[in-house]
């Protein structure tokens, strides 16, 4: 807690009526109009907004008084709308309180707060708070006294020089500070102070452990502060139990072995009833780790102990005891029933100087199986079915295996064929296609990363190896096979932070283009023609490694995003594994550009690309004010072919359009620059600017079981050729000028979709509903396209 040795004259009332005021008495509705802050320089309306509890009624879009859920209220005589918002004297008087308060943590402790209520009309009023701030108290010191005489001058010192409140050293223990007075700031140091003791053997330090005692200081307007530390005993931890059982077939046998503090057994296993079992006493023992698990689980004892951060014997850490538990729960096949400091009770005995430790855990179902059963339609009506199959503790490892089979069969109408191609083209109607895949993952880093499992940031990694393969028909072409491996770590720093590194990805997908496809490439552009070359490529059997780090941070939930920020960068590199394999091994010393197919599964040659690729994706999300979101979002990439390569693979490039990208256009019809869709002939792009911004405003609050937003939105972007992209006619003219990335003339080429939708936000999906119009369209130009384009969703766009 902060306590304060100087007095402080706050004056906070609420002013009597006068003639301006309210005549009414105090059980009369009176409804509040309007809100108003006066005399706040320092402080912004709309976060003294967010203090207060008096509130007007929700206003559409954040417009002054214009409440239609207020006016349908008094249309239906109650039966829909919002219920009025009214004068409330003692929620006026708590409301001054908040903000003196909140005023005093920021250094202003002279503040004065007031009010006054005066009359608009009748039965309407307006609330003002009147606030005289005064002036801003600094800090001109900070201090700490009462650290544990067992703790080493150089830990004492590493710690102050951690701190943000210790900037020039006076003494020891005392730091020049002069910088505002912040209350947050203060409790924050309290807490590092409470963590920094916890960590090391004080485990029965509290919050009345750490006073900060504020006093005034030598200039004026100026404090000192001191942090007085009463740390306790030291302890260390004893015993830990761990007691696991089966929760799906219960034994009443168990074996029980004891684990030295390096993990190593210190007795054999033995079989004994659940009633018989008694852990060895530690009185005159070294402290150990005690398992005792049910006899018919299948998981390998030593899984459950390597999650074990906790030494016995050792000073006391809460960050070892926490991550022990946080370790264990990342597993995946266990459930926590319990975890504790004492057996029985809730609080530890601090009597004692050994703290031991008692964890309960409870086996999850190993296998599942699920089926699904889908309906389709492309070019015609098809079904298909898929089956799943799971086991997260193979080889009692808490491995994690997936195996799963989707198949789909569609049949395509004679009519349907003969409106798109020839029927003697097409040599079934019944197009199939098929996927297996199989992935497994270990719930920490492997090979050749580890010896990180052990560093404090990686405790948390998980490393997945996937391979799928597939093959399906389509109408102008046939993939004869997809197959794609990939080898990915995933290390989670924080709740907030994770770093992905696709460290091995693989995609070797051979096609066979049908000869209509080809004929109509032909009696376009021409058989020789550059135009027939490049698209075909796009269509050829193709390889493509990758490796890729990507880094995620971000604060808001995934699925609401009503508060806080996302934030992804991802940097890859592609084609160099082909690479070698084609200049070191296939032909060495002559470097073809292709391979041959794997384990000659077709006569196809495979070409591949290298390519360097960037993105950056900025998203935030903040309320305005009650019921109404402000976000935006920016998005970034470049994809750069290097080596011999003037392009890099299709499925590599950055595409425009559709309801989670540019609304308006639909996905992949838009760009690259000014070229439109029935005039391109390199599809996708190298690079990729976009920018959003979406207001959504509570409507209708639950109905059917969800909240129903309004919303506002407006979508820009554009995706463009890069520099090494060289496509050129005969008479050597540019063939992608129109779609090429020129900083003299790319904001020009910049489409604006905007419109309004609907959001039905239940607490697990939300479903979306847009409506918008082609503002600026890279064609047509500014509102030139009246027509209004839909789009449907599920969760929000960004």
């Amino acid at each position: 807690m902060v306590a304060s040795l100087g007095t402080v004259n706050v004056y906070a009332q609420i002013s009597t009526q006068t003639a301006q005021e309210v005549k009414a008495s105090s059980n009369t509705e009176v409804l509040i109009r309007k809100i108003r802050f006066s005399g706040n320089s320092s402080i912004k309306d709309r976060v003294l907004e967010g203090l207060i509890k008096t509130r007007t009624n929700r206003e559409f879009l954040a417009i002054p008084r214009f409440t239609p859920w207020l006016y349908l209220h008094t249309l239906s005589n109650g039966r829909v709308g919002e219920n009025p918002s009214l004068l409330d004297r003692s929620i006026v008087g708590n409301d001054l309180e908040r903000i003196r308060l909140y005023y005093e943590s920021l250094g202003y402790r002279d503040v004065q707060v007031d009010t006054t209520i005066v009359s608009l009309r009748e039965s309407k009023v307006e609330v003002s708070y009147i606030i005289q701030e005064g002036p801003r108290y600094f800090i001109e010191s900070v201090g700490f006294t009462g650290f544990p005489s067992t703790l080493s001058k150089e830990t004492k010192t590493r710690f102050y020089a951690r701190s943000p409140l210790t900037k020039t050293a006076i003494n020891d223990s005392t730091f020049q500070l002069f910088e505002a007075y912040n209350a947050t700031e203060l409790r924050q140091e309290q807490e590092r102070i409470l963590s920094f003791l916890k960590n090391n053997g004080y485990a029965s330090a509290s919050r009345d452990s750490v006073i900060a005692f504020i006093q005034p200081g030598e200039q004026n307007h100026g404090l000192k502060a001191l942090f007085y530390v009463a740390a306790g005993p030291s302890y260390r931890f004893g015993d830990v139990n761990i007691v696991y059982n089966n929760a799906q077939n219960p034994s009443n046998e168990v074996s029980s072995l004891r684990y030295s503090s390096d993990k190593i057994v210190l007795t054999p296993t033995s079989t004994t009833t659940l009633e018989d079992t008694t852990l060895v006493s530690k009185q005159s023992l070294p402290a150990t780790i005690n398992l005792t698990k049910s006899t018919n689980l299948p998981t390998k004892n030593q899984v459950i102990i390597d999650q074990i951060a906790i030494t016995p014997g050792d000073l006391y850490s809460e960050t070892d005891y926490l991550q022990s538990i946080r370790e264990l729960q990342n597993l995946g096949m266990i459930t926590i029933k319990r975890f504790g400091l004492s057996e029985f009770g809730i609080n530890p005995d601090f009597s004692a100087e050994i703290i031991p430790v008692y964890i309960e855990l409870e086996s999850i179902t190993p296998h599942r199986i699920t089926t699904e059963l889908f309906g389709m339609k492309r070019y015609g009506f098809g079904t298909g079915v898929g089956i799943d199959y799971s086991n997260i503790n193979v080889n009692g490892l808490a491995e994690r295996l997936n195996i799963s089979v989707n198949s789909s069969f569609e049949f395509v109408s004679e009519e349907t064929i003969q409106q798109i191609t020839p029927k003697d083209q097409v040599q079934s109607s019944l197009f199939r296609s098929y996927e297996l895949r199989g992935e497994y993952t270990l719930p920490r880093l492997a090979r050749p990363f580890r010896s990180l499992n052990d560093v404090p940031n990686f405790v948390s990694a998980r490393s997945t190896y996937s391979l799928s393969y597939s093959r399906s028909d389509q109408l102008y072409f046939d993939i004869n096979s997809d197959l794609q491996f990939n080898y990915r770590l995933e290390v989670p720093h924080s709740n907030s932070r994770l770093s992905t590194l696709d460290l091995f990805e693989l995609d070797i997908i051979d096609t066979n283009p049908s000869t209509e496809f080809k004929k109509n490439l032909i009696d376009e552009f021409g058989q020789n023609s550059l135009e027939y070359i490049r698209i075909l490529q796009d269509f050829e059997p193709q390889i493509s490694s990758i490796i890729r780090y990507s880094f995620r941070d971000y604060t808001t939930s995934l699925i609401k995003r009503n508060n806080g920020y996302f934030r992804e960068f991802s940097l890859s590199a592609g084609g160099n594994l082909p690479y070698l394999v084609d200049r070191f091994l296939v032909t060495p010393g002559d470097l073809e550009g292709e391979l041959p197919t794997l384990f000659k599964l077709s006569d196809n040659q495979l070409l591949y690309s290298q390519f360097a690729i960037f993105t950056m994706d900025l998203r935030q999300y903040i309320p305005l004010a009650s019921g109404t979101i402000l976000s935006y979002r920016l998005f970034g990439g470049i994809a750069h072919p290097f080596g011999k390569n003037t392009s890099i693979p299709l499925n590599r490039r950055f595409f425009a359009g559709g309801s989670n990208d540019i609304r308006g256009w639909a996905p992949f019809q838009l760009g690259p620059g000014t070229i439109s869709s029935d005039q391109v002939t390199i599809n996708g792009g190298e690079i990729k600017l976009a920018g959003f911004v979406e207001s959504r405003q509570v409507l209708i609050q639950n109905l059917l079981g969800a909240n129903w937003y309004g919303a506002l939105f407006a979508d820009a972007g554009n995706i463009w050729y890069g520099p090494r992209n060289d496509f050129r006619s005969q008479d050597n003219k540019d063939q992608l000028e129109q779609g090429r990335f020129l900083f003299s003339n790319f904001y020009r080429q910049i489409a604006l979709g905007t419109g309004s939708g609907i959001r039905i936000d239940w607490d697990y999906v939300v479903i979306r509903l847009d409506f918008t119009l082609r503002a600026h369209d890279v064609n047509l130009g500014w509102f030139n396209d009246k027509k209004l384009y839909f789009s449907f969703g599920i969760g929000h766009s960004f």
